[in-house]
C-alpha cells in the first residue's frame, strides 16, 4: 500500500526524531574531565578529608593530654593537711574525735595528726581547692576511709553512734570531693567507694525513725544513690569482672525496688553476671514488689543476707501494710476469724508486734488472738504513729554477732 505525500512527510518526521541524538551529559559537555581526572579528583578530595579527620583526632588526643597534664595530683601524705589542722586548731574547731588525747579539757585543743580527717568544705569564691599540698593521693584517701571505717564507726568507745555517722559522713564527703578535684577513676575508686555505700546503706537502717535535727534520711538517700551510680559506672568501664559487683549490683536492685531505669540496667548486664544467685533473687523480689504480693516478698526476703535485708528494709512498712489491706478486701467477713499467730509469719513479726500493727491500721485482733479483717475498718495511721524501727526484727535477727566493721568490709 503506497503512503500519500501528507503521509509520507509525517513518517518521514517521526522517524527523524527517534534517530535525533540523545541530550549529552554533564560529564560529556565541553570541558568536561576525562574518566581517569575524575577518578583522580575524587582520590584528591578523599585524601584531603582523610587529612581533615587525622587532624581533628590528633587536635582531640592533644586536647586529652592537655586536660591530663591540667588535673591536679595531691601530694598529702596524711589523712588532714597541715595547713588545714592549724587552721582548725587556731579556730578551735577541731572535733572531739581529732583532739590529741590529755588536750580535751585545754581552751583550744589540739589536733592528733594520726586522728584529724580532711572535712568537708563547700566551694567558695576565692578559694584554690586544686593545691596538690592540700589533696591526698588515691592510696592516701582509701587509708583513710579504711581508718573511718575500722577506728571509728566501728569503735565500740565512741558513743553515741549518730555523732559517730555525722562525722564519718562529712569526712567521707571530704574523700569524695577530692577524688572528683583529682578525676580518680578505675580500680582505685572502686576501693574506696564500696565501703562507702555498704556504711550509707547500713545506716540508713540503723539510724532510721531517729529526729531529723540528728538523721535526715533523704540526705543519706541523695548521697547514697550518687555513691551507687559512680561505683555501677566504675564497673562498666572494668573489662575484667570484679570480685565485688555481684553484691552491688543486688544491692542497688534491692535499696531501688521498683525503679524502672535499675531494672533496665541490671537487664543489661552479661548473662553469666545476671544469673548469679543474688542479682536472681534480687530480681525476684523487685517483680513480687511490681505485682504487689506482700506475702511473696516477704517470704523472699528472708533468704537475704544483712546487709540485703538493710537495703530493702525501707520497703517493708509499704509491703506490710499492702498485706493487711489485701487481707482486709479478701478476708472481709463477719464470722471470718484469722489466726493471729498466720497473721504474723505472713507479716514476719512476733505476734506482739503483729497485733500492734494490725490496731495501728485499725484491724481487730479479738481476745481469742484471732484477726478480724474488714474492708471498712481498715486506716491509714496518723503522720508520726508508725514506728518503722519496731519492726526491724526481720533484719535484726540476721545481725547476731556480725560487728560494723565487718558489714562495712563485706563479710555479711
Amino acid at each position: 500500500m503506497m503512503l500519500e505525500s501528507d503521509d509520507w512527510c509525517c513518517f518521514q518526521k517521526l522517524m527523524n526524531r527517534r534517530r535525533a541524538p540523545r541530550r549529552i551529559s554533564h560529564s560529556q559537555r565541553r570541558g568536561a574531565p576525562s574518566g581517569g581526572e575524575w577518578r583522580q579528583r575524587r582520590e584528591e578530595n578523599w585524601q584531603g578529608q582523610c587529612k581533615a579527620w587525622v587532624g581533628e583526632v590528633e587536635e582531640d588526643e592533644s586536647r586529652e593530654r592537655h586536660v591530663k597534664e591540667t588535673v591536679p595530683r595531691g601530694t598529702c601524705q596524711t589523712m588532714c593537711p597541715a595547713r588545714e589542722l592549724r587552721e582548725r586548731e587556731a579556730q578551735n574547731c577541731l572535733h572531739r574525735f581529732e583532739t590529741l588525747a590529755g588536750t580535751e579539757r585545754d581552751r583550744r585543743p589540739k589536733g592528733d595528726p594520726l586522728r584529724a580527717v580532711k572535712e568537708y568544705s563547700r566551694p567558695a569564691a576565692g578559694k584554690d581547692s586544686t593545691k596538690p599540698t592540700d589533696l591526698r593521693p588515691p592510696a592516701v584517701l582509701l587509708k583513710t576511709v579504711c581508718y573511718l571505717i575500722d577506728d571509728v564507726a566501728a569503735s565500740l568507745d565512741l558513743q553515741p553512734w549518730i555523732e559517730v555517722y555525722s562525722f564519718v559522713f562529712d569526712r567521707l564527703r571530704g574523700v569524695k570531693q577530692d577524688m572528683i578535684i583529682q578525676r580518680v577513676s578505675g580500680l582505685d575508686c572502686v576501693a574506696v567507694l564500696e565501703p562507702t555505700v555498704r556504711f550509707l546503706i547500713y545506716s540508713s537502717y540503723r539510724l532510721c525513725g531517729e529526729p531529723l535535727r540528728l538523721y535526715d534520711p533523704r540526705i543519706n538517700d541523695t548521697h547514697l544513690q550518687e555513691y551507687l551510680s559512680w561505683l555501677l559506672d566504675c564497673y562498666k568501664t572494668e573489662t575484667r569482672p570484679l570480685p565485688n559487683q555481684e553484691e552491688f549490683q543486688a544491692l542497688g536492685l534491692l535499696y531501688n525496688l521498683g525503679s524502672a531505669r535499675v531494672a533496665q540496667h541490671i537487664m543489661e548486664l552479661p548473662e553469666l553476671l545476671r544469673s548469679s544467685p543474688a542479682i536472681t533473687l534480687a530480681l525476684s523480689i523487685n517483680r513480687a514488689f511490681l505485682e504487689r504480693n506482700p506475702v511473696r516478698m516477704l517470704r523472699l526476703s528472708q533468704r537475704l543476707n544483712f546487709l540485703q535485708s538493710c537495703a530493702v528494709h525501707r520497703h517493708l512498712v509499704m509491703c506490710r501494710r499492702d498485706l493487711l489491706l489485701i487481707y482486709s478486701h479478701g478476708h472481709n467477713s463477719r464470722n471470718c476469724r484469722f489466726p493471729l499467730e498466720r497473721v504474723a509469719q505472713l507479716l514476719s513479726l512476733d505476734e506482739s508486734l503483729a497485733a500492734q500493727l494490725c490496731q495501728t491500721y485499725g484491724v481487730e485482733v479479738n481476745q481469742d488472738d484471732q484477726v478480724v479483717f474488714s474492708k471498712g475498718a481498715f486506716t491509714e495511721p496518723e503522720q508520726g504513729k508508725l514506728h518503722c524501727r519496731l519492726y526491724h526484727n526481720i533484719v535484726a535477727d540476721k545481725q547476731r554477732d556480725l560487728t560494723v566493721g565487718r558489714i562495712i568490709h563485706g563479710c555479711s
